[in-house]
């Protein structure tokens, strides 16, 4: 960590809140878990189901004079593998009662069903947008050997949009912001000034906007225009008043939140118009439009690079710029 990284992070500490840095298989590197000294003893995200993260987690706690069993609460931010996986066994060593988004509790409760419908979901998104059917099998395969990350965890606390979390010494405000999934919740110490605030906003990358399936719907539902949920969350972040340290689900805290949303606007704006450029040279499917952004990716990455072309499409497409044509069974985006 730089110094002004140590001081953040310092800081945090006297408002009683401590980043354990756990390790996960992931490219994204370390999920920060953040304990929260109060009565209850809080965890906001657990890391990935794995014996290296859960003793590296482990050693986090001892170094604060605490062990799993003391744990009386746990915090979901969201439903990614890295924030979830080790949530099952925890609860269960500690009894720790485990809040996430109510609208969760479904999904977390019966993972393997629920990441099968996601993998469902998702594959035919691929095959609508151009994914060869070599690649659609691979990430298929890739997803499964994932999937030993995760785990069920039944959520005992469910929160809810504008709802508040009450511990001893402090109120942590809730407030829903999907995009990167359907799931994200940020957590508001009004009191502090600090925001935690899991993947929805990360200072040194730009969280992905994961065409994902929606909570509650089958593997048939409707593809949600995730990108465009995403700003509108992103616009209620900025907004928010009384935040000056967000401390992130990866890498370090961020301390002008609004800053770093207009920056992320101005990516987002570049990135519509160079995808608008590409349409109006001739039409593509969007697996075609990754290609010539970044070329041949790595398989693990060519679902996050399709969902964010998709992502800008609609935005071009709510714009009146493009429009999406179902030629056999791929859709192909033109510009109009």
């Amino acid at each position: 960590m730089t110094a002004d990284a140590d001081a953040l992070h310092a800081r945090a500490a006297e408002a009683g809140i401590h980043r354990i840095a756990v390790p996960t298989p992931f490219a994204v590197g370390r999920v920060n878990c953040w304990l929260v000294e109060d009565d209850p003893l809080t965890l906001v995200d657990v890391g990935p189901n794995s014996a290296r993260s859960l003793d590296v987690l482990e050693r986090g706690l001892r170094e604060r004079g605490y062990g799993v069993e003391d744990l009386g609460l746990i915090v979901l931010t969201h439903q990614h593998l890295d924030h979830t996986g080790l949530a099952g066994l925890l609860a269960e060593r500690s009894g720790a009662q485990v809040a996430a988004l109510g609208a969760l509790a479904d999904w977390l409760g019966d993972h393997p069903r629920a990441v099968e419908q996601d993998d469902v979901f998702s594959t035919a998104i691929m095959r609508e947008h151009g994914i060869p059917d070599d690649v659609r099998l691979a990430l298929r395969g890739v997803s499964a050997s994932f999937r030993g990350w995760g785990g069920s965890v039944q959520v005992t606390r469910p929160l809810e949009d504008g709802g508040v979390l009450t511990l001893r010494d402090r109120t942590l405000h809730v407030h829903h912001r999907p995009g990167h999934s359907p799931s994200d919740v940020v957590l508001h110490d009004r009191e502090r000034g600090i925001l935690i605030g899991g993947d929805h906003l990360i200072r040194h990358i730009s969280s992905n906007p994961l065409v994902t399936r929606p909570l509650g719907r089958g593997p048939d539902a409707e593809r949600p225009h995730a990108l465009e949920i995403y700003l509108a969350s992103l616009r209620a972040t900025r907004a928010m008043e009384g935040v000056s340290l967000v401390l992130t689900g990866h890498g370090d805290p961020v301390t002008d939140h609004a800053a770093l949303i207009d920056e992320r606007f101005r990516g987002h704006a570049r990135r519509k118009a160079k995808i608008l450029g590409l349409l109006r040279e001739r039409p593509r499917n969007a697996h075609e439009i990754a290609g010539e952004i970044w070329g041949d990716v790595a398989v693990t990455q060519a679902y996050l690079t399709l969902s964010e072309v998709i992502g800008h499409l609609d935005l071009l497409v709510a714009d009146g710029d493009a429009e999406p044509r179902r030629e056999g069974d791929v859709t192909v985006w033109h510009a109009v």
